[in-house]
């Protein structure tokens, strides 16, 4: 998958895996990114904006085998559990 390569971490907690799909211009993708910091959880993202049109093809294939909307952020907790938009809450039970 040339998805997983365009993975970039920030190390914390680990409470499984999260991958986050963002927009590098959304102002609600950065709260995401930095709520999840601020929380000490590791986590990856990618940007989905700055992916090339391969990228871009197998990402739309993954949500739509997820059955996910491209609204963002989408993050997505150990391959099963979806958070779309900034869900504070939500993110904020993924430390506990």
């Amino acid at each position: 998958m040339a998805l997983k390569n365009q993975l970039k971490h920030v190390a914390g907690k680990d409470v499984g895996e999260i991958i986050v799909y963002a927009l590098s211009t959304c102002q609600w993708c950065k709260k995401t990114k930095e709520l999840l910091k601020n929380l000490k959880i590791e986590y990856n993202y990618i940007d989905v904006d700055l992916l090339s049109k391969t990228e871009e093809r197998e990402l739309h294939e993954l949500f739509g085998q997820m059955n996910v909307d491209m609204n963002f952020p989408v993050i997505i907790v150990n391959d099963k559990n979806v958070i779309v938009g900034f869900q504070e809450d939500k993110i904020r039970k993924l430390s506990k």
